[in-house]
């Protein structure tokens, strides 16, 4: 079965996520747990964490079907130690907010080398910064994110995933979620039926199909490899259709959040009617 939703809004509160969620008509959602601009955030409150159980339980959220987003300033891999430590720190706290409500995964962009240190090394480090944050923490999987390589952003390449996958300790506490437009930009051809069969059976060779946790939706507005992330609402980018017929209707997709981040908020409840209309 599937189960797709949106990245909502946490305005008023991480609790109101289920219900915006719920609004049109999700069945997964993602969310940030704080205010993802900022390095530090207050608590979650007792009441906060309570709502928030109590309104995915009552909205038929399953805690395996939410997807919550670190912040975009944490960068695991760091080549400073002052940003390293700054970034660790701020990793921990998001795991823990994921541990108060429940939650069993954090998803985030794994990190950038700034020019400043060799990529190779750069990754060992974001898996050394997954493996302290899972120390401290029970119960929540580290889900790294593919990139579109912008920048000196690490995570592109299948690799790269693979190699900080095989350095975290516990890897049954490591996953994978693969965003549609990233795969694009990166230069991973999606763009027909045999194409997205083609990429996901390298991705099952070099990091291994066990670890694809969860789907990023998303159309782009960008060329195939441009290494520019740029997000599309579905079927109005470079994609089409291809990509969102083929993961729904192919089981290794099924029971895992796919969540749309496309830039138009007002479509969302239509186009996730549209991606179940696509299952045959």
């Amino acid at each position: 079965m599937k189960y797709i939703g949106a990245h909502v809004s946490i305005s008023g509160g991480a609790e109101n996520a289920p219900e915006n969620a719920e609004k049109i008509g999700a069945r997964a959602f993602a969310m940030f747990t704080r205010n993802q601009r900022r390095w530090k955030s207050p608590p979650l409150s007792a009441q906060n964490i309570t709502r928030f159980r109590k309104r995915c339980k009552d909205a038929g959220f399953d805690p395996k079907h939410i997807l919550p987003h670190d912040s975009y300033l944490i960068n695991l891999g760091h080549p400073e130690q002052e940003g390293l430590e700054k970034s660790r720190d701020a990793f921990f706290d998001e795991m823990q907010r994921c541990e108060q409500l429940g939650l069993q995964y954090l998803n985030f962009h794994p990190g950038s080398h700034l020019n400043k240190l060799a990529p190779e090394h750069c990754l060992d480090r974001i898996a050394q910064s997954i493996d302290l944050a899972l120390e401290q923490t029970t119960g929540v999987a580290a889900v790294i994110e593919n990139t579109a390589g912008q920048g000196t952003n690490l995570g592109y390449r299948f690799e790269h995933l693979a190699r900080i996958v095989s350095q975290v300790t516990d890897n049954t506490r490591v996953g994978v979620c693969l965003d549609t437009c990233h795969l694009h930009g990166a230069g991973y051809d999606i763009r027909t039926k045999s194409a997205c069969e083609k990429t996901m059976e390298e991705f099952d060779r070099i990091v291994g199909i066990g670890f694809l946790t969860a789907m990023h939706l998303n159309d782009s507005k960008k060329d195939f490899g441009s290494r520019v992330d740029r997000h599309e609402s579905i079927g109005k980018g470079e994609l089409g259709m291809a990509p969102f017929d083929f993961i729904m209707n192919d089981a290794r997709f099924d029971d895992m959040p796919l969540v749309l981040e496309t830039p138009d908020d007002t479509l969302w409840e239509k186009e996730i009617r549209l991606l179940y209309d696509l299952i045959r």
